[in-house]
């Protein structure tokens, strides 16, 4: 007697889906795998990031020195709060992302029009605004000086109050003459192309008595450790090499450069997905307009980019809670 199996129990098919695993289209089940796999990706970048967070514990910047900025607030320090403000725009684009797929289901096309172009514009805002973030924190505000060991020094006013080396640099006359279309071969020299050069930081540092340098390294209070006028001036003497302005993938001017490094890769692959989001609903949005979902009378293609894009804020819920707030 052959065995058989059973294929069916008291609510139906076990399978309960037929052709369609789990009641999910072929579609929906193959974006649900690149989430999947595509989190696994996420997941060994921030990894990484602690891991190395860890190992350098004693010398890691503190977000909140480094993301100051806000547009159009010249001066004014606002920690964290630009980078607070793009986290409610995407969190937002996300509600609005829920509000077209449900009007999706009840095929109300007029409705899916206006939720997926608000979706659209939150995701245009975030884009624009890291890269906005990206330009900031390349270009930098205070400069640095790194030693020959690769550490960096910042420096402070007698009341703790960081200053930038432009207010107190020196002109030292340089034998390089500037390019002009006459010269031929442009003059490429140093390490860093940089506006001050190390000797104009260093002899500015000398003549004013009221500067004093910050390391990178933390004291026990979890604060970048101040030196006395007589440490600065011995630190940059022995052990000052060049300028930093700014943060690239060698150097760094808020502290470590895996701290950089880091930035770049993590925020730069992110801001990719939601770029790549941003163009997909585009089209989608398009296809919603002229009637396309409408005439084949269903919009799961609504459905299974919004899944993309809520897989995208989630993943940048735990970017900013691991690389800004802890």
């Amino acid at each position: 007697m052959e065995a058989t199996v059973s294929t069916t129990d008291k609510n139906g098919d076990v399978w309960d889906g037929g052709n369609q695993p789990l009641r999910a289209s072929y579609g929906k089940m193959m974006m649900w795998f690149f989430i999947v796999s595509d989190a696994l990706t996420f997941s060994g970048f921030l990894a990484a990031y602690g891991f190395s967070r860890y190992k350098f514990v004693d010398a890691w910047p503190i977000a909140d020195e480094v993301f100051t900025h806000f547009p159009f607030l010249h001066g004014i320090p606002a920690p964290m709060f630009y980078v607070a403000f793009m986290t409610f725009i995407l969190i937002f684009s996300s509600v609005t992302m829920v509000l077209a797929v449900d009007a999706g289901h009840k095929m109300k096309q007029n409705k899916v029009i206006i939720y997926m172009f608000l979706t659209v514009i939150g995701g245009a805002i975030f884009v624009g605004s890291q890269a906005w973030e990206w330009a900031t924190f390349i270009k930098g505000e205070f400069g640095a000086v790194e030693t020959k060991g690769g550490k960096i020094l910042q420096f402070l006013d007698t009341e703790g109050e960081r200053v930038a080396i432009a207010s107190f640099a020196e002109n030292i006359p340089s034998a390089i003459e500037a390019h002009e279309g006459s010269n031929g071969v442009w003059y490429e020299g140093g390490e860093t192309a940089t506006t001050y050069s190390f000797e104009e930081v260093k002899a500015g540092f000398l003549a004013n008595d009221n500067l004093l340098i910050r390391t990178q390294y933390l004291d026990d209070n979890g604060h970048p450790t101040v030196l006395t006028r007589a440490e600065s001036i011995a630190k940059i003497e022995k052990d000052g090499k060049l300028v930093v302005e700014g943060a690239n993938l060698r150097h760094n001017e808020y502290g470590h450069p895996l701290f950089a490094d880091f930035f770049f890769f993590i925020t730069g692959f992110h801001g990719f997905h939601v770029l790549s989001g941003v163009v997909i609903n585009i089209i989608v949005f398009f296809n919603v307009v002229i009637g396309t979902y409408e005439r084949r009378g269903s919009y799961e293609m609504v459905e299974k980019v919004g899944l993309y894009w809520h897989f995208v804020d989630l993943v940048w819920v735990f970017v900013f809670t691991f690389f800004y707030l802890v």
